[in-house]
């Protein structure tokens, strides 16, 4: 089952469409108000001729008067709708708000056994549950970080300026340097053509595929000369597989992308779609699986990368992205499930907006699958891909509109020229001040380097 927010078919467009009809109306009501007025001057204007013929000019009177009447009768009919939509709006906008905090910040769903009158305590309130998830962000961000949360400030901040006061608050740390932004740099690529599955649940298992090799990320270039687009695939965390603090995709990677908006992160992406052939003005689709879709949104509000290009579309999956608002322009679908507690880490529900669409998964999980180690089942990517197909197949007007928006950009799949670049992240100085080599990758005895793992308490 999906839980739709956004897009054509949501709650917040159609209260828009309604608040836009009472814009109008009021246009209609300042007209109406200025010809009841225009008709009460007539009724006045008629009184001295009453007297000419006292019957035909107490009709007229009469008339004219009870046409004034019919146009106030409409005027405060249509006064009191405009008040209605608005009131409507106003409720809304606090229950949807209300709902979906609770939703993100993981209280409902089996995982979660209610409390109300338990051994005899009171009731937990709405406010109760929504304050301790916020109290609860700052702590919920050093585990995203791997840090102890200990070391998170105290309360809690509502609000994207608040989650990057947080981060930078963390990464300020005594001993937290590694976590601090350094440059990103090309180290080398890979250019190959391949036929491509560009389909959302497609794009996905790309960026899981990424992810197999430490600081990798994926350029597509698709559709035909002069109508070619662009698609960077960008991966989730990974704790191995390169010399400690190289890989742009590590821990660092998230304090970067929550605290620093991606800015190093996002220079390497901009210079990898220069290396491989895009052109100022070219169209580029950005995907993203957990910490990836944080830097695939960023992508949308960095003034140097859309000076270069036009970000169409972002599709991530498990990211935290709430506080993240593209420019204009850019349509994107986020896909969550509500038994993985990543995607609500920064405590910011998705907004509800024509061309952003927030889908929930709600497929139960096995049992024997929450004891199994990593950041829990519900973060798995086989079930985030399971749930893309559900959206391509699905009938709902907003999915169907998000995802012919993703098509309009990437088109129908087949043969693709991929590039692999490999990405790293200027070493730490050492302790006498001399820059640490990157070094060459780890592999594995079969050759593979080693990457895309997660640690307990690490997204990837």
């Amino acid at each position: 089952m999906l839980q739709i927010r956004g897009g054509v078919g949501g709650l917040s467009f159609s209260f828009e469409e309604l608040l836009a009809g009472a814009s109008a109306l009021d246009g209609i009501v300042r007209e109406l108000a200025e010809a009841e007025a225009e008709v009460e001057g007539v009724r006045r204007a008629l009184f001295p001729y009453q007297h000419d013929s006292y019957p035909s000019g107490s009709h007229a009177i009469i008339a004219v008067g009870e046409a004034a009447r019919d146009l106030g009768r409409v005027r405060t009919e249509l006064e009191r709708l405009c008040r209605d939509v608005r009131a409507s709006h106003r409720e809304y906008e606090s229950a949807d708000a209300r709902n979906t905090l609770l939703l993100r910040i993981g209280r409902t769903g089996p995982g979660y056994v209610p409390l109300w009158g338990l051994v005899g305590l009171p009731p937990i309130t709405v406010r109760d549950t929504v304050e301790d998830g916020i109290s609860l962000v700052p702590s919920t961000l050093a585990l995203l970080l791997g840090l102890p949360a200990c070391l998170a400030p105290a309360g809690g901040n509502a609000g994207a300026a608040g989650v990057r006061s947080t981060i930078r608050g963390l990464t300020a740390g005594p001993g937290q340097e590694f976590l601090r932004p350094r440059p990103v740099r090309i180290a080398g690529r890979d250019t190959r053509t391949e036929e491509v599955d560009v389909s959302p649940a497609g794009l996905l298992l790309r960026a899981e595929a990424v992810g197999r090799n430490s600081g990798d990320i994926e350029v597509l270039m698709v559709g035909e000369p002069g109508g070619r687009a662009w698609v960077v695939v960008i991966p989730g965390t990974q704790l191995d597989g390169l010399p400690q603090g190289t890989n742009p995709f590590d821990a660092a990677g998230i304090a970067e992308g929550l605290g620093y908006d991606s800015a190093e992160t996002a220079a390497a992406i901009r210079q990898a779609l220069a290396e491989a052939g895009a052109e100022a003005g070219d169209q580029v689709a950005a995907v993203g699986y957990s910490q990836g879709g944080i830097h695939a949104m960023n992508l949308g509000r960095d003034k140097a990368f859309l000076a270069d290009y036009e970000l169409k579309f972002v599709l991530t999956a498990g990211s935290p992205v709430g506080g993240i608002e593209p420019g204009p322009g850019t349509g994107s679908l986020h896909l969550e499930h509500e038994q993985d507690w990543v995607p609500g880490a920064d405590g910011m529900p998705n907004p509800d907006l024509l061309d952003r669409v927030t889908v929930t998964l709600t497929t139960p999980i096995p049992e024997h699958e929450w004891l199994e180690p990593g950041m829990g089942p519900g973060h798995a990517m086989d079930r985030y891909a399971d749930g893309a197909r559900e959206v391509a197949a699905s009938q709902d007007p907003s999915l169907q509109a998000s995802t012919a928006a993703l098509a309009a950009v990437v088109g129908a799949g087949g043969t693709a020229t991929v590039t692999r670049f490999s990405l790293r992240r200027d070493a730490m100085p050492s302790q006498r001040g001399t820059p640490v080599a990157p070094g060459f990758r780890a592999t594995s005895p079969n050759g593979r380097a080693r990457g895309g793992s997660s640690l307990q308490g690490t997204p990837h």
